[in-house]
């Protein structure tokens, strides 16, 4: 059996004693009812990843608002007393496995698959998202064009991001995340492919923090000083994962100096693979090596700023793990996780880990095509003994 030091150490987290360093990734599955709230199945789903002593989850992306937030069919939200209800009994359900849950806030922004509330799609600026809409989340053909959202829009946007978090700490959540990665709006708004705006929500690369910003302390009035809020961060989006920000390591310096100075209490990073440069034709060589996750933990250590790392992307074995946590605090854990909802009992105990099959997610990345891999492939999610 491999030494679980690190990995299997405990962590005092944003209030919470977490038994080990272990996250779940959020991961879309669509298997909402289809007005957003909780399918029973979601019940299930979520309850293993804490029986299988995954300390922390965090949840899907849930949709903000009823207006242009929701981006995917059959995609849960918390944007109403009723889907806050519904999910009263997943976070039950994972507390009772001593387990703890974060509500993903997210809204869509340009990469909108699906509204059931909209006809069109906004954006900071008119824009299409590249390539084409993810089929296995239910989508075909080019994503739409965006028009340019407005300023009243903006700020309905920010409203309906602290009703979500007010509903998720009222709803038993042990904090909430802001979704600023893979193209979704909060990110389209750091970006300079999607935000080439003159006003007050446009600029350079420091200048376009405006709204993830105004976000941030519009959720924090929200909810208060005692309920964790962080942010998740990447470079690419989910048809360009190529994509970088703006000026370089010296602005994401910068960037993340900013938002570690906002009230976030935790920070998390992620790309394809969480250990990649995230500016490998930097003119430094030591900035051409860092990761985006060496180049947060580099920011906080200078800053003496008290936030919590999580970092993602590819860490499929005890190995990468700990790699991971000689920057990062917390490791989120993806495809291996949905492969394997007990990845880390099974690390503990030795036992071998579940390959990532693509056909999970195939043609639908929902809960049921999950299932009905599993039963083709007598792969049980938790192994209990079996295997």
């Amino acid at each position: 059996m491999t030494d679980t030091t690190s990995l299997f150490s405990p962590l005092s987290f944003a209030g919470h004693e977490l038994g080990n360093r272990a996250v779940l990734a959020p991961m879309t599955r669509t298997s909402a009812q289809d007005n957003g709230q909780v399918h029973h199945d979601m019940v299930d789903y979520y309850r293993d990843f804490a029986r299988g002593q995954f300390s922390l989850l965090i949840t899907e992306g849930l949709y903000t608002d009823e207006a242009f937030s929701q981006g995917y069919a059959n995609q849960p939200g918390l944007a109403n007393q009723t889907q806050q209800v519904s999910w009263r009994c997943v976070v039950d359900a994972v507390h009772q496995q001593e387990g703890r849950i974060i509500a993903q806030l997210m809204h869509a922004g340009a990469q909108t698959q699906h509204n059931r509330f909209k006809d069109e799609v906004v954006a900071p600026s008119e824009c299409r998202a590249s390539g084409e809409m993810l089929s296995f989340y239910g989508g075909s053909g080019l994503f739409p064009l965006a028009r340019e959202i407005s300023e009243q829009e903006i700020h309905e946007a920010i409203a309906g991001f602290a009703t979500s978090a007010r509903l998720a700490k009222e709803a038993g959540f042990d904090g909430i995340e802001l979704h600023g990665a893979n193209g979704y709006l909060i990110h389209q708004f750091i970006s300079y492919r999607f935000n080439q705006r003159d006003d007050a929500w446009g600029g350079d690369a420091l200048a376009r923090l405006a709204f993830p910003l105004a976000v941030i302390r519009s959720v924090r009035e929200a909810v208060g000083e005692d309920f964790p809020i962080g942010m998740r961060l990447s470079q690419g989006t989910v048809t360009e994962p190529g994509l970088q920000w703006q000026g370089g390591p010296d602005a994401a310096r910068q960037r993340l100096a900013y938002l570690m100075e906002s009230g976030l209490d935790f920070l998390h990073l992620t790309s394809g693979d969480v250990q990649a440069p995230a500016f490998p034709e930097a003119e430094d060589e030591a900035d051409r090596q860092l990761s985006l996750t060496a180049l947060a933990a580099q920011v906080r250590e200078a800053q003496h700023a008290n936030v919590t790392l999580i970092a993602n992307g590819g860490t499929d074995s005890q190995e990468k793990a700990d790699a991971v946590l000689a920057q990062a605090d917390l490791v989120a854990v993806g495809r291996s996780a949905l492969a394997n909802h007990d990845w880390p009992k099974r690390l503990k105990r030795g036992t071998p880990l579940t390959s990532f099959d693509f056909a999970m997610l195939s043609p639908l990345a929902t809960l049921a095509n999950e299932e009905d891999w599993r039963i083709a492939n007598d792969k049980p999610a938790n192994c209990e003994g079996r295997c």
